[in-house]
């Protein structure tokens, strides 16, 4: 039986102060629940492509037992920002109304810094087994992408995942061909049990989570990037490549563990 997934809604309140360190001008923003998150627009960089990656990386990390902050749809009214001094910023929300994906803010979080911190070598397999899985080019030692808060380890920023989406209709070729940029992940060098977490994570993965996971995707975010004028069957073009993708894990695991013992 399908598995009902769902995200919370909230309104975003307050914008507080944009976070420069990426080139999509996330912010820090209030909500009408009282937390604060970390608000990604639908109108910065990749647009809709972006979220969609951000939503199904987070929730199926999630679902494999990794640590990642609540995600939350976040709508924006039409009247949000207009006394925003800042014109970059002012355009950024008056094309980023509606439905907007956000973050919880981690408090007092620090960026990871393999220099200073080594983990277990299982849990880095089973960061660089997902990354592999998402084709995520982003988590490299130039940019982590992962906290650390309340001494664990915390993933963030899975919005340069799902590199098929930039060529719609190659997303089967995507799903089945080497993934060679694993040779610059941060953690590769620690994955030293990648043929275990393959083992665990392609069972516990079913067909079924990722029809869940998939299902949370906002139909307007399907039909912005005008690759269909059927959000269902761009729905289940998601489907697939994760599927596709799972059912090449065995080749994808091996090309990891050759790429680490080059580093070796």
């Amino acid at each position: 039986m399908e598995q009902k997934l769902q995200l919370r809604t909230v309104n975003v309140t307050r914008y507080m102060q944009a976070l420069r360190e990426g080139g999509s001008l996330p912010a820090l923003a209030a909500a009408d629940d009282g937390f604060k998150y970390v608000l990604k627009f639908r109108g910065a960089g990749q647009r809709e492509k972006a979220l969609i990656a951000e939503l199904l990386g987070g929730e199926i990390a999630r679902i494999l037992g990794l640590k990642v902050p609540e995600l939350v749809f976040a709508n924006l009214d039409p009247a949000f920002g207009r006394s925003e001094g800042d014109e970059e910023i002012q355009d950024l929300l008056k094309g980023s109304q509606g439905l907007n994906l956000a973050l919880h803010y981690l408090s007092g979080a620090i960026n990871y810094d393999p220099v200073a911190t080594k983990i277990d070598t299982f849990l880095a397999s089973k960061i660089v087994w997902l990354d592999l899985l998402i084709t995520n080019v982003d988590r490299t030692f130039r940019n982590t992408n992962m906290l650390m808060w309340n001494r664990e380890l915390w993933l963030i920023d899975h919005g340069a995942a799902f590199l098929f989406q930039h060529g719609w209709t190659r997303w089967k070729e995507n799903a089945t061909k080497p993934f060679p940029i694993i040779a610059n992940h941060v953690l590769l060098q620690q994955a030293e049990k990648l043929d275990q977490v393959n083992e665990e994570f392609s069972s516990l993965l079913s067909k079924e989570k990722i029809d869940a996971i998939v299902s949370l995707i906002p139909e307007e975010w399907l039909l912005a990037g005008r690759d269909g004028d059927n959000a269902a069957e761009l729905r289940t073009v998601y489907a697939d490549f994760l599927k596709l993708r799972m059912s090449y894990s065995d080749q994808f695991t091996k090309e990891a563990n050759d790429a680490r013992k080059s580093l070796i």
